[in-house]
């Protein structure tokens, strides 16, 4: 994108991290895992860490997530991992929501966001325990840090959710930004210099 920050891009008036936020509202805290200067206004359930070394990567990133909700003591069955890219990704969040309601206790699922045959795993609500557990294996192996989010769930077993059709649709280049009619020049003058990171949000 040329240096400038994704989650700073404006999209019908809000960022990119704005409306992240905004997806992830049913959650009891919700941990950002980036510089949050695209946000006006921190709601008071919101928390903000960043994966170490910084640029580390989604799973890094992920992890720091759970590190911060797991450091104020917050126990929520399922974590929403929502990237911030993905303007219209609050239609996804509500379809794997009620996924997840369809689901038995005696078979809980870990969901993803999937349109067709191309699976969103940054959209998804994973069982809070068998993704810390992923963490740590990943870390124990020294592939966290730049480490995929496909080798972090590899062992999880994930039910694919189809998902409204544009609903992870995701920002990597201007082109995608214009198909989204976000324009060149349309970012948040709040963050000039900033860079993103995956938002995370821990849902009860």
């Amino acid at each position: 994108m040329g240096g400038v920050p994704k989650q700073s891009l404006v999209f019908q008036g809000q960022s990119l991290l704005e409306r992240a936020v905004a997806a992830a509202a049913g959650a009891r805290h919700v941990a950002v895992v980036g510089e949050m200067a695209s946000l006006p206004i921190w709601p008071p359930n919101l928390l903000s860490c960043r994966e170490q070394p910084h640029f580390a990567g989604p799973a890094a990133a992920i992890a720091a997530g759970l590190d911060a909700l797991a450091d104020i003591g917050e126990d929520a069955p399922y974590l929403l991992v929502l990237a911030c890219d993905m303007p219209l990704a609050s239609q996804a969040v509500a379809a794997l929501q009620e996924a997840l309601q369809m689901s038995t206790a005696a078979d809980p699922a870990n969901v993803m966001a999937a349109e067709g045959n191309r699976p969103q795993p940054l959209v998804g609500f994973y069982r809070t325990p068998e993704l810390t557990k992923a963490c740590r294996d990943l870390a124990a192996r020294g592939a966290l840090v730049n480490g995929s989010v496909r080798s972090l769930l590899a062992n999880l077993d994930v039910q694919l959710v189809t998902v409204p059709a544009g609903s992870t649709s995701d920002v990597d280049t201007w082109d995608d930004a214009a198909a989204l009619g976000i324009a060149a020049g349309n970012q948040s003058e709040r963050q000039d210099r900033q860079t993103g990171g995956a938002n995370v949000g821990g849902n009860s």
